[in-house]
């Protein structure tokens, strides 16, 4: 069954291969990961900016108000008039950004995509650098941010992040404060985008109905406007193996538990299969997984309890959450503790890994359906340094990888067991709790 799998695996990846290109803009080859696709006339571009995210400004927010200013069209047509222009051909230009990139993505029928890149190029020469752009940002910022003061698992997942992460980029607020919003000027964000997006630290995603030549062409006409910036490598971040407890006091009536530990593991690590089965087994395989089974199905605590081995190259930690009763809160928390324990102590079973096999080889395909999927994929790859058939590479490891080396592998992480918790909980009107709860922090 493994063998069919993977020679299927194989088949598809022959039928469907995305390619590493390259397109040359003035000293620079920019990285192009290609893949055709003519079954559905429809063409992608997405430009991905390295460490032009979260983590690349001194200034809360500034990324993420950049790429919403983008998001406003141009300076001549305003946010509606360019929005219509887009609408009327059924095209999408999209900013966003995440903690170590910014992108800035494209797509349209193939009919119109000339147009669609006429449009882009329009956008990067004549951004809306005006107040009433960042008027209108601002004003969508800070009610977002005034809806997060009720947002439980927002909180708890940020208190949990200024534990793991204190004194780092990542212990920032990198969505901004109301504070930060409102300092917030054009220049801040014009200088930003001139200094993070350049043609030199920029990745190209290429699909659909298009020929690499006409893809080159396109992304020559775009990143000739961009500027050469400054470039620095996305920094490790350590992570707090200090156990620490951290209760937020709200109006709540259950309680919203994040936990996070150290995982020693680096990303460009080669035996990165051996990190999702763990994760899968620990907490990434819902009703497969050891925590969902001791939290929720043997005991009842919980509708759903998930959690990640995070490996990016900013930071490397276990990651999950949960929501219980207020009554339930300290067993709960307990719970999680005893898993990861029993986890890292003493490793799977057999049957554990051979179920875990099972799923992990027989749902790959579901993860390579579509052009968008297999483009994320191979994207990923690149940017960890990884060849592009290194998913192929990694299944045909699953298959083979023993339960002695699983198990070593395991129980030589025992800094997972290192948890630090924020929890939500209700707020107290006992003051003896209150003095309790403090001496626990």
């Amino acid at each position: 069954m493994k063998k069919i799998i993977l020679w299927l695996m194989v088949i598809q990846g022959a039928l469907m291969a995305t390619q590493l290109q390259e397109v040359s803009i003035n000293d620079t080859k920019v990285a192009v990961v290609f893949e055709e696709g003519g079954y559905i006339p429809i063409v992608s571009i997405q430009l991905v900016f390295e460490n032009a995210g979260h983590l690349s400004t001194k200034i809360d927010g500034l990324a993420d108000m950049s790429a919403k200013l983008l998001n406003e069209g141009t300076a001549k047509d305003g946010s509606i008039g360019f929005a219509t222009k887009l609408d009327d051909h059924a095209i999408d230009i999209a900013v966003h950004v995440g903690r170590e990139s910014l992108v800035i993505e494209v797509s349209a029928l193939k009919s119109e995509f000339a147009y669609a890149v006429e449009q882009l190029v329009a956008l990067l020469k004549d951004p809306n650098y005006t107040q009433e752009a960042l008027g209108h940002i601002k004003h969508q910022k800070m009610g977002w941010l005034t809806q997060k003061k009720s947002d439980f698992d927002y909180i708890a997942a940020t208190a949990l992040r200024e534990t793991l992460f204190k004194g780092e980029a990542l212990a920032k607020p990198y969505d901004g404060t109301v504070q930060s919003i409102e300092k917030m000027t054009v220049q801040d964000i014009q200088t930003f985008i001139q200094t993070h997006l350049g043609y030199n630290n920029v990745i190209a995603v290429v699909g659909g109905d298009i020929r690499f030549a006409e893809a080159e062409s396109y992304l020559k006409e775009i990143l000739v406007l961009l500027p050469k910036v400054e470039t620095e490598p996305v920094e490790m971040i350590s992570v707090s193996d200090k156990k620490t407890l951290v209760l937020l006091e709200e109006e709540t009536e259950q309680s919203n538990i994040f936990f996070g530990a150290p995982f020693d593991y680096d990303y460009s690590q080669k035996d990165q299969y051996k990190a999702k089965i763990a994760e899968y087994l620990l907490g990434g395989g819902g009703f497969g997984s050891r925590l969902m089974e001791e939290i929720r199905v043997k005991r009842g605590l919980t509708y759903g309890v998930y959690a990640s081995l995070r490996r990016t190259k900013s930071a490397s930690y276990l990651s999950g959450s949960l929501q219980t009763k207020l009554s339930t809160q300290d067993e709960a928390k307990a719970l999680i503790q005893q898993v990861v324990d029993d986890f890292v102590n003493k490793g799977i079973t057999a049957k554990e890994l051979e179920d875990t096999k099972k799923f992990l080889l027989g749902s790959e395909p579901l993860r390579t359906e579509t052009l968008s999927q297999r483009l994320g994929r191979a994207y990923s790859h690149y940017y960890y340094d990884r060849p592009l058939d290194f998913s192929t590479q990694q299944l045909e490891k699953i298959a083979s990888v023993s339960l002695e080396e699983m198990n070593t592998f395991i129980t030589s992480h025992k800094e997972l067991s290192h948890i630090s918790f924020a929890i939500v909980t209700k707020k107290s009107t006992d003051k003896k709790e209150q003095e309790d709860k403090k001496e626990e922090k």
